[in-house]
């Protein structure tokens, strides 16, 4: 890469370090780029092409380069574009671009990490897709690239930019319903899917490369483009798909941004029979201290709002339930009062984008900085983790490791397919 740093071995030298994010005082990151930002995309279908979409023919941050390992996708993103860019199979040409000033990953998730992690050491800032990691060590390495590197890493975890996020976390954490004690998630269960024959490579897809660090497969689309979801190994589900999002805004009302549980249960879970491997019928239970609270995912669960997915917050002298589809308070309405003298006062972001863009030029933390972001994507790996073992896990959340379980604990960070690593 540009920045003469090995990719073997530049991790080890990396500096942890967590910055309030969206707050007077925040850390300064290096200089700004000039006023207009150059992007460059990697992975344009899908969430890809939907944020291609807001740079295509845009003058202020406009688009130099795409990439995807699909050409077909490639090709047609290059075709959106205002101006001429560059078009990509393999993203460190992109990378190794001195033009490009930000990059959106969208690929799929068993790449973010990297993605990230290399962006970071070319010198790009990154606006990651959610859920940002598929190992927590992974996560933590993505912190420390973005610390070592200083640069902006923004988590797509759009739920913090939502002002039912915002409002209901403000309302908890100024004590309007009392000491909360619990709190539940509902949400839909997974797809299942029968056991079906691989099938040639499409002509123009990649599919070493779209496997990249996962283990190797054959191909079949129900493995690629939108369904990779529903595997372990590549989106690991519904806790991590949505779960992030879920899990932003509780862990934003709850003030557990820097920290996590101490203990992780899955009470409940089946794979489903076939290609599909994340569990159904899947209830997971984090313990936390200091505060003491009880944190359930539960796939299906009991509906509080009629959304298809959202949480509830359960205190002593009150409940706010928020929906998730649409991003509303499902009660009570109270919760829209702005906080008064002395309250807590969150940071203010209705454009999750435009919030990572204005920290580009401003150099600030955004509002779903990556350390946020790996501490939220670390529950929904946990309750995985949990379910896979079969057994209570008990977890250090200063540390970041599983106690007293081996084998669990190596589940914390996998080995990446060669010649990938981090």
């Amino acid at each position: 890469m540009s920045s003469g740093v090995t990719r073997r071995g530049f991790l080890a030298g990396l500096g942890a370090g967590v910055a309030a994010p969206c707050a007077v005082g925040a850390r300064v990151l290096a200089a700004p780029p000039s006023d207009e930002i150059r992007m460059g995309h990697i992975g344009v279908g899908g969430m890809g092409g939907g944020h291609l979409g807001r740079f295509a023919q845009n003058d202020r941050e406009p688009t130099v380069a795409v990439c995807d390992v699909d050409k077909g996708r490639a090709e047609g993103a290059a075709k959106r574009c205002k101006r001429e860019v560059g078009v990509y199979n393999d993203f460190r040409e992109l990378l190794d671009r001195k033009d490009v000033d930000a990059v959106v990953v969208a690929s799929p998730d068993h790449w973010h990490g990297l993605h990230t992690i290399l962006s970071c050491e070319a010198g790009k800032d990154v606006y990651c897709e959610k859920p940002m990691m598929t190992t927590i060590a992974e996560g933590q390495a993505m912190v420390r690239a973005a610390r070592r590197f200083d640069r902006v890493v923004q988590i797509g975890t759009q739920a913090r930019s939502t002002s039912a996020g915002r409002y209901a976390a403000q309302y908890v954490r100024n004590g309007h319903i009392g000491k909360v004690k619990e709190v539940r998630t509902w949400h839909y269960n997974n797809p299942a899917s029968g056991w079906e024959a691989p099938q040639p490579v499409p002509s123009g897809l990649d599919w070493d490369m779209w496997l990249g660090p996962a283990k190797w497969v054959p191909y079949h689309p129900k493995r690629c483009h939108v369904n990779f979801r529903w595997f372990l190994d590549f989106g690991g589900g519904q806790i991590r798909d949505r779960g992030a999002h879920i899990f932003s805004n509780i862990c934003w009302g709850m003030n557990v941004d820097a920290t996590g549980p101490v203990s992780v249960e899955c009470l409940s879970g089946a794979a489903p029979k076939g290609m599909f491997d994340c569990p159904n019928d899947f209830t997971v239970k984090y313990e936390f201290k200091n505060p003491d609270w009880n944190l359930f995912w539960c796939q299906p669960g009991e509906n509080f709002g009629g959304a298809d997915f959202g949480f509830k917050y359960f205190g002593e002298k009150g409940e706010v339930v928020v929906n998730g589809g649409d991003g509303s308070i499902q009660s009570p309405k109270e919760v829209y009062i702005e906080p008064g003298a002395g309250e807590t006062k969150l940071c203010v972001s209705n454009d999750h984008m435009g919030d990572f863009l204005k920290c580009v030029r401003s150099r600030e933390k955004p509002v779903m900085d990556v350390a946020i972001g790996h501490r939220v994507t670390s529950l929904c790996i946990l309750g995985n983790i949990a379910f896979r073992v079969g057994r209570k896990l008990a977890w250090d959340p200063v540390k970041e490791e599983i106690v007293g379980d081996e084998a669990a604990n190596r589940l914390v960070g996998a080995p990446m397919r060669p010649p990938w690593h981090l």
